[in-house]
């Protein structure tokens, strides 16, 4: 009777089933459910019901022994995870079973948060992943959850648990490598031009430009980062097709290097629309800072004491007018291919779409 279940109380009832559920505590409990479910002890709500989801802790599991003879031949629905990545030797599903062989346990359900339970499948992620090494009692599941408006998606057999368990606990386990790269760029480009624009300065000429380092070195750092990124998007498809022509066949397997490298494309090519996204901005702030302003009020006296009264120069004009515009349309095509890499848009469109688009 805890927040999960009362989320997936919420959503079978709203999806048409008879729902039951069992608390040590059921009077206490019956007003956090909808009006629909049946709130009892859970001795009463095993025997009316084939399907159980064992919504309690791993180390709470023990505490259903007592049912047993109840249990005998229910399907038990593990939804739990745990703390850490592979805390335990066996999976919690695994573990359920064995305390309870007479029973045919599923995985399932785990990857779903309470929240896209309670609002619905189309604000969470929509995918329910399930494992059993029992074939009917994984269809079961599987119909309940479509019924429910997600995507089941058969895992295998309970040894699939254990991977299933540590999914919610990874944190960007795709986005590791390219962040890091990104970071390495960052770091060496930030180097050079920290060197180039503060330090030389400083040496030769003795001018203190340390202001210069939180927005004009950053800014010129972002573009650097954001086109050799986009380059290293496009760089692994053109070491594949060299691959494929010298061994003159599109079946043999890529190195693994390449491999892992072809399947960081989408998250490398996001990275590098981000630094450039932070470039536009960071090049807008540019006239908003102090410095700037007294570098204008300091080139206006100067005029003023030369007696210039123009110092208009036609063909820089043009050349930073082009300049900005090239750069806002480079921009706004960077910015359709992020859209169009993201899964919710990607899967819009054909294959004929997507190569038009990149």
């Amino acid at each position: 009777s805890g927040d999960f279940a009362r989320s997936l109380a919420v959503r079978l009832v709203c999806s048409g089933f008879r729902v039951v559920v069992g608390s040590r505590n059921p009077k206490r409990k019956a007003s956090l459910f909808p009006a629909a479910a049946e709130v009892t002890f859970q001795a009463e709500a095993v025997k009316k019901a084939d399907v159980i989801f064992v919504a309690i802790f791993r180390e709470h599991y023990s505490t259903l022994c007592d049912l047993a003879d109840v249990l005998v031949g229910k399907i038990l629905v593990d939804v739990s995870n745990n703390t850490e990545i592979n805390h335990h030797k066996e999976s919690n599903a695994e573990y359920l079973a064995s305390l309870f062989p007479a029973c045919t346990v599923v995985k399932a359900f785990n990857v779903v948060s309470a929240w896209t339970l309670q609002s619905g499948a189309r604000d969470g992620n929509k995918q329910v992943l399930i494992c059993s090494n029992n074939q009917e009692a994984k269809r079961t599941i599987a119909e309940i959850a479509q019924v429910m408006g997600f995507t089941p998606v058969d895992m295998g057999c309970m040894s699939s648990a254990c991977e299933i368990e540590n999914i919610p606990l990874r944190l960007l386990p795709a986005w590791k490598i390219p962040i890091f790269l990104a970071l390495g760029l960052f770091l060496c480009f930030f180097t050079y031009n920290l060197i180039r624009q503060v330090i030389h300065p400083y040496i030769r000429e003795q001018k203190n430009k340390l202001y210069k380092i939180p927005i004009e070195v950053v800014n010129t750092t972002l573009p650097c980062v954001s086109y050799v990124m986009l380059s290293l998007v496009y760089l692994p498809g053109v070491l594949a097709a060299c691959s494929q022509l010298y061994y003159g066949t599109k079946y043999r397997r890529f190195p693994d290097w390449l491999d892992q490298w072809l399947q960081h494309r989408k998250q490398i090519g996001l990275l590098s629309f981000f630094c450039a996204a932070l470039h536009a901005v960071y090049s807008l702030c540019l006239p908003m800072r102090r410095s700037h302003r007294y570098l204008l009020i300091e080139t206006a006296v100067k005029q003023a004491m030369e007696k210039k009264m123009t110092v208009w120069v036609e063909e820089e004009v043009w050349r930073m007018e082009i300049y900005i515009s090239v750069g806002i349309i480079a921009l706004g095509l960077l910015s359709l291919l992020a859209i169009t890499s993201l899964p919710s848009i990607a899967n819009s469109l054909n294959w004929r779409e997507f190569s038009f688009i990149q």
